[in-house]
């Protein structure tokens, strides 16, 4: 993982990014912070469609995973935002999120003694709104998950830390049949492209196509992450698919037809059997020692 030349890990930086992780003084009314809508049991995602803003405004776009987010080379759908700490002023500004600004939230921390002292410690100067987005961005890189049962079988040699339908949902994964590795390929089940899946035959949310107003990126997203599946649900951008079995429904018909659709998106067919088996292996990329990591937690350390 690269860290910026000015935002180098260090645990006082850590920390003071975890603490402003889960404070809601980013939050125009002190009512929300960034663990509202990620949650560490949750594999820092939300287990709600569209999670609503400050005096329950709502929210546009599901609630990604930060699952492993500093190996991400651009942020949101539409990757739009080249940087982690670029990425932290997004809800800040947004009128459904935190609808706030970033000099209101640093002369808020500026009055306060603790956050003046751990500033200081970190980058040796006051929480500044430079301090504020470097703090956060260490602390997401931090978030990093790969102690998975297919990690464990593929990377660390236990040939017993994945039963048979998960290797035979494995096989079905990286075949040409089901097409899933094409997009979802590399370490983290992502080749971080921009792809149109078929969800629509019009979009409402155009995705990519709201940051470069061309209509060949109408409805395309970059490839999420597969990893902590089991613990992100609901699935897309807005949440449609409450399970795993009406995704790969969803695949199997081959899309709804976009002129943008990727020309991976076709028609398959897998047996009940086969279905049962895919979504095992899927689930099989959920890592519970992330979300049970207590030093990611607010209390821990």
């Amino acid at each position: 993982m690269v860290f910026p030349e000015d935002n180098q890990y260090s645990y006082a930086r850590w920390q003071l990014g975890k603490k402003l992780f889960y404070d809601p003084v980013l939050s125009r009314d002190s009512s929300l912070s960034c663990a509202s809508c990620h949650k560490l049991e949750l594999a820092f995602a939300d287990d709600r469609a569209f999670s609503p803003g400050i005096q329950n405004r709502p929210g546009t776009r599901n609630a990604t995973s930060l699952t492993n987010i500093g190996y991400h080379p651009y942020f949101l759908r539409e990757g739009s935002v080249p940087t982690l700490e670029m990425q932290a002023l997004v809800p800040v500004q947004e009128h459904n999120e935190f609808d706030h600004s970033m000099p209101e939230i640093a002369a808020k921390l500026q009055a306060n003694a603790r956050y003046r002292q751990m500033s200081e410690e970190a980058y040796e100067r006051e929480p500044d709104p430079w301090v504020i987005t470097r703090a956060l961005g260490v602390f997401q890189r931090s978030l990093i998950s790969g102690n998975s049962p297919y990690d464990r079988y593929q990377y660390q040699g236990e040939s017993q830390a994945l039963n048979k339908a998960e290797i035979r949902g494995m096989a079905l994964f990286f075949s040409s049949r089901t097409q899933c590795a094409s997009c979802h390929s590399g370490f983290n089940f992502s080749n971080y492209a921009f792809e149109n899946n078929g969800l629509d035959s019009v979009y409402q949310d155009p995705l990519r196509m709201r940051l470069t107003n061309d209509p060949a990126d109408e409805g395309r997203a970059k490839v999420p992450s597969l990893r902590n599946l089991a613990f992100s649900a609901p699935y897309m951008h807005d949440g449609r698919f409450q399970n795993l079995a009406e995704v790969i429904q969803h695949y199997q018909k081959g899309g709804a037809g976009h002129p943008n659709q990727s020309e991976l998106i076709r028609p398959f067919s897998l047996s009940n059997q086969e279905q049962d088996d895919l979504i095992a292996f899927l689930l099989a990329l959920s890592d519970p020692t992330f979300t049970q990591n207590q030093s990611f937690s607010e209390a821990g350390h």
